[in-house]
Formats: structure tokens, C-alpha cells, sequence
């Protein structure tokens, strides 16, 4: 609880074993922080803009968007501030905050992961029933969920974390606020607080991968029922990317929570790609091959005269 810690700040000590690479970290976390911002508000502003794409999996492809905008913006401002010769402290609401929204994002991305298998099993296994199953109504509940359990699951765990006292060190071996880091500052024993927070992340998207992957499943058996082989390659090339991405989204948490021996240097360096590799790649991934999408894309960078138009 806050009355009972005397710590007011947190020192972010950054990535470990990067002393003096301060100015190049900054050029390269800068370049992939901007390409994500744009790359994912370009994908946005291509939905939004198309009557075409206006259907239940680009609408979750929009929130998807959307999520990848915020995520990174959790800790790369600040990681960019101290790396670029500014202070590295960060106040105890500021700590508190990076925390919740991390898991919060993070989260809410992996119950639209969910969502989106789900839309796809529909889509492949129930095709005639699509448009009833997948109404707008559902398509709005579903993607109000996913945030809405993002955020009791962020609740939990921020307040787990933080009903522990501060009063020591506070020296952060990180370069943001995660529960692993804090816990170690904390003045009281955490063991038993470090098991309830170990199951609650890893069974969230563990119960979310078991869902996506009995989703698949069914999507595995549909397509190969198809006689057509040009049919089987359409089916697959739809369910691909949203693959790709979910792999690129869940490992690195299997990495990071689940490791019988934590290693500070690994869990920072699959955190850099997580928060700002992942979210660069899901726009090319979800546009490179997608005709639609880059027919969109085509048409609105014509109409804000960065391409000509023929």
C-alpha cells in the first residue's frame, strides 16, 4: 500500500550490459518506436477509411491497431528520455502506471488474439452463418471484453504488486516497471505473492493459446475438406498472418515468466522485441498479404499525395 512505503521515486537502470551504448540504443529503439506509430496508424486509417474492409475481421484488425499504437508508448517515451542523457527516475504513480497499462495492453491483445481465431473459425468452419454469428452487436461485445478482462487482469496484478511496502533500494535492473523487478524491492517476503503472480500471468495466456489452437484445429480440418486446391491455398493464406502474429505475441511471454532461472540481460532483450519489433511487424505481416488491405493502403497514401496517382 502506498502509506506504508517511504520510496516516493524509482531509478531505471535500463537494459543490462548496454553501458556506453546509450547513443546508438537511442537511434535504433527511435527508428523501430516511429515505424511502429506510423506503420500502425497508416493500417488504421486504411480500415477506416475502406467501405471494403469494414467486416468483423478488420474491425479487430483495427483494435489490434490500435493496442500496438499504446503498447509500445508504455515504456519507450521514458526509455528514450534516459537514453538520451536525461534523468532516469520515475515517480512511484509513474511506476505504478507503466505497470497497469503494460498488462493491460498486453492482455487485451492476447484476448483479441483469441477473438480473431475465433473469428476465422467461424469464418472457414460456419461460412454461411457468418454474418449472423459475427453481427455487429457480437463484434462490439467481443472486443469490449477483451478490454474489459485486459483491464481486471491488469487490476490484479498491479495491485498484488503494489500492496507491498517500498521502503528500501529503488533501483530498478529494468528499463520500465515489471512485477519480477518490483517484487525484488519490495521490504517483505514475496514468495508467496511471486507463485499467485507467476500462475495468474502465465495461465491467462496459456487458457488463450489453448483456445486458439483448438480454434485452429477446426479451421485445419475445415480446409482440408476442401477439394479445391486453389481453395485450401485461399484458406490458409487467410489464417497465416494472424498465425505469424500470434506466435510473435506469445513467445516472448513463454520466455520472459515461464524461465526456471530469470536472466535480467534475455528477459530485457525479448522485452525490446515484444514491445518494439512485434508491433512494427503485425502491420507489414497483416498487410504485405493482404490484397485488400494494400489496395487500401495504395489508395490512401495516393490521396495524401505520397504516391502518384495513375
Amino acid at each position: 500500500m502506498r502509506n506504508a512505503s517511504v520510496v516516493t521515486a524509482f531509478i531505471l537502470l535500463g537494459i543490462p550490459h548496454t553501458h556506453g551504448l546509450e547513443a546508438t540504443l537511442f537511434v535504433l529503439f527511435l527508428s523501430f518506436y516511429v515505424l511502429t506509430l506510423i506503420g500502425n496508424l497508416l493500417i488504421l486509417l486504411a480500415i477506416v477509411s475502406s467501405s471494403r474492409l469494414h467486416t468483423p475481421m478488420y474491425f479487430f484488425l483495427c483494435k489490434l491497431s490500435v493496442c500496438d499504437l499504446f503498447f509500445p508508448s508504455v515504456s519507450s517515451p521514458k526509455m528514450l528520455f534516459y537514453l538520451s542523457g536525461n534523468s532516469r527516475a520515475v515517480s512511484y504513480a509513474g511506476c505504478v502506471s507503466q505497470l497497469f497499462f503494460y498488462h493491460f495492453l498486453g492482455c487485451t491483445e492476447c484476448f483479441l488474439y483469441t477473438v480473431m481465431a475465433y473469428d476465422r473459425f467461424v469464418a472457414v468452419c460456419h461460412p454461411l452463418r457468418y454474418t449472423i454469428i459475427m453481427s455487429h452487436r457480437a463484434c462490439a461485445i467481443l472486443a469490449m471484453g477483451t478490454s474489459l478482462f485486459g483491464c481486471v487482469q491488469a487490476t490484479f496484478l498491479t495491485t498484488l504488486t503494489f500492496q507491498l511496502p517500498y521502503c528500501g533500494p529503488n533501483e530498478v535492473d529494468y528499463y520500465f516497471c515489471d512485477i519480477p523487478v518490483m517484487l525484488k524491492l519490495a521490504c517483505a517476503d514475496t514468495s508467496a505473492l511471486e507463485m499467485v503472480g507467476l500462475i495468474s500471468v502465465g495461465l491467462m495466456p496459456l487458457t488463450c493459446f489453448l483456445l486458439i489452437l483448438t480454434s485452429y484445429c477446426h479451421i485445419v480440418y475445415s480446409i482440408l475438406q476442401i477439394r479445391s486446391a486453389e481453395g485450401r491455398r485461399r484458406a490458409f493464406s487467410t489464417c497465416s498472418a494472424h498465425l505469424t502474429a500470434i506466435l510473435l505475441s506469445f513467445m516472448p511471454v513463454v520466455l520472459i515468466y515461464l524461465q526456471p532461472t530469470p536472466n535480467p540481460w534475455l528477459n530485457a532483450t525479448v522485452q525490446v522485441l515484444n514491445n518494439l519489433v512485434a508491433p512494427v511487424l503485425n502491420p507489414l505481416i497483416y498487410s504485405l498479404r493482404n490484397k485488400e488491405v494494400k489496395y487500401s493502403l495504395r489508395k490512401l497514401l495516393q490521396h495524401l499525395a505520397f504516391l502518384p496517382k495513375k
